[in-house]
């Protein structure tokens, strides 16, 4: 207990000085103590205490049998803050250190029994200080400190506390241990020579194989003395120049000779030699790291001369070779006939592609290439077309190529190889052999005449024309099949055998008049032809194939077969037979005259007619509407009569109306010019909008092109179509219509279409509906004058209107079609010609 002294400091001499304990161990109340008063003290604990308050080393001491403490200002840091102090001083022992009295109580005991000293070194006693219990290290003795009886009365604690120099111990050797295992696990060889002579005091598992020694072969040895085949390598120089200067050395790809597995063995190395220094700064020895490359070297050098054989074998291809190295397409290589293609000399060399050949920007070739790296898959074209500028002309031209992805000895592209033919001259004849055969293939389909192409020796069919095949009774499900076994009823009747002798001699044939057995209509005719076999060259002049022309010519030779029949039966009347034949012929031509006059007359007095009809049929609606706006109510029941004369004569009208409209456009005598449809399908919206507005109808119109014709006409045409897709609609269903528009080439039209205008390609414009629809088997009727598909009562009509379609569109030289289902709609598709190279 601290408390204010009562007894003057000078009463106790033994307590004086001793710093801050000194003045704590002054004021305590030692009456509350087993020790009492300081007055009653014994000699040898004054004694004690003197000693102890006035040295500058720690020290402690327990006294009595409660043994009770004293320290001194040397030993209070130990104590720390917020801990012990200062209530250990004048404290029993046993309260004061319960957390270790287990420990040291005994230690006090052996002192105090009469036993020797004792003296430990940074031994761990843990003691709460600083709010906390610490591990805490000493060094310290505990000595017996006896009374005027010469009976131990306490023991003496001189102690330092040695936890700072015990961690940094353990930090020392935490760190070495952690050093050593970072040498043992590092990824590179390390070893660790020390002072002059560079003994090994350090090696990793790493270092040892690549020296080829075992650890007890080398750890604690000089360098040379464990490596003796190292010497005279030029390391003793390196090293001494490291660990007298200081300085760092690198080296890469050393060449290094190593008794290894009982043989010398040349080695390749890339090695760092550090200085080790020491924590004072002075150097004690070198840090070695160091990488085998041995495989790699000598897989470079591999490489390197695989490369330069590479290199020659490309500069001396005999096609055109080159090398693009990197992501860039730098050109490693390329010979002259690859630098010849892209009109360039060997400056490019060493160029990325994309800038020694500015020109392939916007081709595909460059983004090929970056996708063979990428992908690591080789690719392959013939008759690429690339535009290059050689000769400083930039032009067009055909390459069979190849990019083939090229692997270093990691498996990883490093490279592509292109190969590369020029097949310009092939391409460009391949291109006009194409076009002449797509010229001939629409000829042949055109023609007037019956045409097939037979390729090849075993005459497989390749073309035929609608005509040869209505004359073989076949469809063209036939085409890629030899002939005989497309006809094989003609096999045995010689014709096969000389399709074969045109083919193999290139000698055309002809004959007239050929007998041909031929399975139609499910059984065997005989068929008279005259019959043209002409062999067919490629451009080389060599035989593919052998084209057919055939007339069926059976009706004349059966014909003149009757006839020379009749001649020999009735010579005598050949001069009456002749006149008859002439007279028939004259009755014929007259025929034909009589039929285009009568057609003449006929559309004039369509023509005329109308006219005629047109003013007494107003009279009779004028005097009719007179009737019933005057006499209406005298008329009575008769109102009804004249109500269906008044509809009568509107019906007349737009009959007359429409045949009007008929003639005018049979004459086919308007001017023409060019003419945007889309403009004449806005017209025609226009004109029919209010029953666009009465049947809720939604119109869809496409893009329209421009054609060549008659805006008037025209706008009947699209007015007619248009007015049947409203007029025909479901009950219950809003009418949907939809004007498209698509390009046709002249060899893609249906069968069935025959414009009257040859082009080599036509607008189709589509007209489609969701009406009522009809039976395509109507097709045929319902553009003819007059024709109707459904009744009066039920849809207005004249059965004129498609007539008029087909007569506007045959002005156009075009032709009209339709396709429809019942219930389903119709698609009414109008042919223009596009651009026209005839008209007949």
């Amino acid at each position: 207990m601290l408390s204010k002294a009562t007894t003057p400091v000078n009463a106790y001499p033994f307590l004086s000085g001793g710093g801050e304990l000194g003045e704590l161990t002054r004021q305590y109340d030692w009456q509350t103590t087993s020790l009492g008063t300081p007055d009653g003290w014994p000699q040898s604990l004054r004694a004690t205490l003197s000693i102890l308050l006035n040295t500058k080393s720690p020290m402690f001491l327990w006294w009595g049998s409660d043994l009770i403490q004293f320290y001194n200002d040397a030993y209070r840091p130990s104590l720390g803050d917020k801990g012990k102090h200062p209530t250990a001083l004048g404290q029993q022992g046993a309260d004061c250190w319960p957390e270790i009295w287990p420990t040291i109580k005994p230690l006090i005991d052996q002192v105090l029994g009469g036993g020797e000293a004792i003296w430990n070194e940074d031994q761990l006693i843990p003691i709460y200080r600083n709010g906390q219990l610490e591990d805490v290290y000493w060094t310290f003795g505990y000595s017996a400190v006896k009374d005027e009886s010469g009976q131990a009365a306490g023991v003496l604690v001189i102690c330092t506390e040695t936890t700072g120099a015990v961690q940094d111990r353990n930090r020392l050797k935490t760190s070495e241990n952690r050093f050593r295992s970072i040498v043992e696990q590092a990824p590179v060889a390390v070893a660790l020579f020390s002072g002059p002579a560079f003994v090994i005091t350090l090696a990793n598992e790493r270092v040892l194989q690549f020296w080829g020694r075992s650890r007890q072969q080398v750890i604690n040895k000089p360098l040379f003395e464990a490596l003796p085949e190292a010497s005279g390598q030029g390391f003793e120089e390196l090293l001494h120049g490291v660990y007298t200067t200081g300085e760092r050395f690198v080296a890469s790809e050393l060449p290094v000779t190593l008794e290894r597995n009982g043989r010398m063995e040349q080695t390749f190395i890339n090695f760092v030699y550090d200085p080790y220094y020491e924590s004072d700064g002075t150097i004690s020895g070198i840090i070695v790291l160091c990488v085998e490359i041995t495989q790699q070297v000598t897989a470079r050098k591999a490489i390197e001369e695989s490369e330069a054989k590479f290199r020659s074998l490309i500069e001396e291809a005999p096609v055109a070779t080159c090398l693009f190295v990197g992501q860039e397409l730098n050109i490693e290589v390329a010979n002259e006939i690859m630098l010849g293609y892209w009109g360039k000399d060997s400056s490019v060399l060493g160029q990325p592609l994309a800038k020694a050949i500015p020109e392939l920007a916007g081709q595909p070739f460059l983004a090929i290439l970056d996708e063979v790296f990428t992908s690591g898959k080789a690719y392959e074209s013939r008759g690429a077309r690339a535009e290059l500028e050689v000769d400083g002309l930039l032009g067009a031209y055909y390459f069979d190529f190849s990019y083939k992805p090229l692997l270093n000895a990691s498996g990883e592209i490093y490279a592509i190889m292109q190969m590369a033919v020029d097949v310009t001259e092939q391409v460009l004849a391949e291109q006009q052999s194409k076009a002449s055969e797509s010229r001939f293939r629409s000829i042949v389909e055109q023609a007037p005449m019956a045409i097939g192409l037979f390729r090849g020796r075993e005459m497989v069919i390749e073309i035929g024309n609608d005509l040869i095949f209505e004359v073989w009774d076949k469809d063209p499900s036939i085409i890629g099949l030899p002939v005989i076994e497309a006809l094989p009823e003609i096999k045995g009747q010689g014709y096969i055998e000389l399709l074969e002798g045109v083919y193999d001699s290139g000698e055309p044939f002809s004959g007239a008049n050929l007998l041909v057995k031929l399975n139609r209509r499910g059984q065997l005719e005989d068929v008279y032809f005259d019959l043209l076999y002409t062999p067919l060259r490629d451009s080389f002049g060599i035989i593919t194939g052998v084209m057919v022309l055939a007339n069926e010519v059976t009706e004349r030779v059966l014909s003149r077969q009757r006839l020379e029949q009749s001649e020999r039966r009735y010579r005598l009347l050949s001069t009456e037979l002749e006149q008859q034949v002439h007279q028939r012929t004259q009755q014929l031509q007259a025929s034909v005259h009589d039929l285009e006059r009568s057609n003449t007359n006929l559309q004039q007095f369509a023509y005329i007619a109308s006219h005629d009809l047109q003013e007494p049929l107003r009279k009779i609606q004028s005097f009719g509407d007179l009737l019933k706006s005057q006499y209406g109510v005298e008329l009575g029941d008769g109102v009804d009569h004249l109500q269906r004369m008044q509809t009568a004569a509107s019906r007349m009208s737009i009959l007359i109306r429409d045949l009007l409209t008929y003639s005018r456009i049979a004459t086919g005598q308007e001017s023409s010019q060019p003419v945007w449809l889309t403009d004449v399908l806005k017209r025609t919206l226009a004109d029919l909008d209010l029953l666009i507005e009465e049947t809720g109808a939604s119109v869809r119109v496409d893009s329209l092109p421009t054609v060549w014709g008659n805006s008037s006409q025209l706008n009947q045409l699209f007015q007619n179509l248009l007015s049947n897709a409203l007029k025909f609609n479901r009950v219950g269903v809003l009418p949907q219509i939809r004007i498209s528009c698509q390009s046709v080439a002249a060899i893609d039209l249906p069968s069935s279409v025959k414009p009257t205008r040859l082009a080599a390609a036509y607008y189709r414009i589509d007209v489609s509906d969701n009406g009522i629809g009809f039976e395509e088997q109507y097709l045929d009727r319902i553009f003819q004058v007059f024709q109707r598909l459904n009744g009066k009562s039920q849809y207005a009509g004249t059965g004129i209107g498609l007539a008029i379609c087909e007569k506007v569109v045959a002005n156009h030289g075009g032709a009209i079609t339709a396709r429809s289902q019942p219930g389903q709609g119709a698609t009414f598709s109008v042919y223009f010609p596009d651009q026209i190279i005839y008209a007949g």
